[in-house]
């Protein structure tokens, strides 16, 4: 798993993918998103070496970028992933401890959480924290239905949707 992360700047989707064309490696998996201005990679890399010549095989375009390069070595389970079947939608004023919180009641009542956003909305002056989580309810919807009441009464506004997945 190679996670590469740096100010968010024009190319660096395409020099990090060009790099890794031309010393061979095949790619996976991989998740690229903005984050306050930053942007981060995380993607399953295929490469002969180890994890420390991947990591200095991407140093030029990393020191060149002012990118920082990380490497772990995993167990690469492509096709080997959990679809959703619910969404769970929060938002509330920010403060400390939302997502421990959230993440926590919904972990009790049997969520995997497979993806999670968030984003503060509003102003500085009146924050609001929202996330959207999917995930899978190894406990069923009626158990994650009784664990989001207890957080609406906690001032967070938390809706549940099932996803429907069709596959065929």
């Amino acid at each position: 798993m190679m996670t590469v992360v740096g100010k968010d700047q024009v190319n660096i989707v395409a020099r990090v993918t060009q790099q890794l064309y031309e010393a061979n490696c095949e790619l996976g998996e991989a998740s690229m998103l903005r984050l306050g201005g930053n942007f981060s990679i995380m993607m399953m890399v295929a490469f002969a070496g180890d994890a420390l010549e991947l990591e200095a095989m991407m140093s030029s375009v990393a020191d060149d970028m002012d990118l920082r390069v990380h490497v772990d070595v995993i167990e690469g389970q492509l096709h080997a992933h959990s679809l959703p079947d619910v969404c769970v939608h929060v938002s509330g004023a920010d403060r400390p401890g939302i997502v421990a919180q959230v993440a926590g009641a919904l972990a009790k009542a049997g969520l995997s959480i497979l993806d999670l956003e968030s984003d503060v909305a509003g102003s500085e002056q009146s924050p609001i924290y929202v996330m959207q989580i999917e995930g899978c309810a190894t406990l069923g919807i009626e158990a994650l239905e009784k664990a989001i009441v207890d957080l609406d009464k906690n001032g967070l506004d938390v809706s549940l949707n099932p996803i429907e997945t069709l596959i065929g």
